[in-house]
């Protein structure tokens, strides 16, 4: 048998949690993290599930929410493991799963949810680990000269990932990352959409984000991970902010 190159491996499979932020509003995000994954080698499975349940839970709709989680355990118990993970797009949906899937499933389903628990991961996250797995490649992105601006999202401050995120979008050549010493965006899920909470939005994001956005050079990227971030970016500023992915994607030379 011939031996394969040793910069190659077999393709490993993945499942790709399409959370109701990216099925419903931003689907090309979705669909640019497939391609990302496939070309970069891995097999990406899109498994039966419904919705996180973080609309609910952000409404205190705790019991609608825990038939979500229980019902999305049981879907997804017998496909996820550490060499078989879950990745997600949207920050509060796939750490839902990690957060408050715990305390919400029915007894008899804890184990399965404190295992799949371990095996949801940011996109990012997984990335990162592939990494330094030494199956992806620094040859395999583009050498361009390009500085971001990366704003983290609440859930990623909370479990202490925006590192993560700044590693992996650091990772191309050239590529130069400051994190925004920025706290919440200020939309907070459909908070910022609510005409009496207007006013207490946009001041939060005046406090950091949006100033600093003004400042910051056309030709530098913003980088937002959350769809709620990314559109407060638009409407408080009329710039454009990208997901992690689409900038990774935009890196790979194809």
């Amino acid at each position: 048998m011939k031996k394969q190159p040793e910069h190659t491996h077999l393709k490993r499979k993945v499942y790709l949690f399409a959370d109701e932020f990216t099925e419903y509003n931003d689907a090309e995000i979705g669909m640019t993290a497939y391609k990302l994954l496939t070309a970069l080698g891995y097999e990406v499975i899109i498994p039966k599930h419904i919705q996180s349940g973080r609309t609910y839970l952000s409404k205190g709709l705790v019991k609608e929410a825990k038939k979500i989680a229980n019902k999305n355990i049981n879907f997804l118990k017998d496909l996820i493991t550490e060499e078989t993970p879950l990745l997600g797009i949207e920050p509060s949906g796939i750490i839902t799963f990690r957060d408050e899937y715990l305390a919400l499933v029915e007894p008899e389903l804890y184990e399965d949810a404190a295992r799949l628990a371990k095996n949801a991961l940011m996109f990012d996250e997984f990335l990162l680990k592939e990494i330094q797995a030494g199956r992806i490649h620094k040859e395999q992105f583009s050498a361009e000269n390009k500085i971001i601006k990366l704003h983290g999202h609440c859930y990623q401050k909370a479990f202490h990932l925006v590192e993560t995120t700044e590693k992996v979008l650091s990772f191309p050549m050239n590529y130069k990352v400051e994190v925004i010493p920025s706290g919440c965006c200020g939309m907070a899920g459909s908070f910022g959409y609510e005409k009496e909470h207007y006013e207490i939005s946009m001041k939060v994001a005046e406090l950091v984000l949006l100033p600093t956005i003004r400042s910051t050079d056309t030709n530098t990227w913003i980088a937002a991970a959350g769809t709620s971030c990314r559109h407060q970016i638009k409407d408080g500023v009329g710039r454009h902010s990208y997901h992690p992915v689409e900038i990774l994607y935009d890196a790979l030379i194809k």
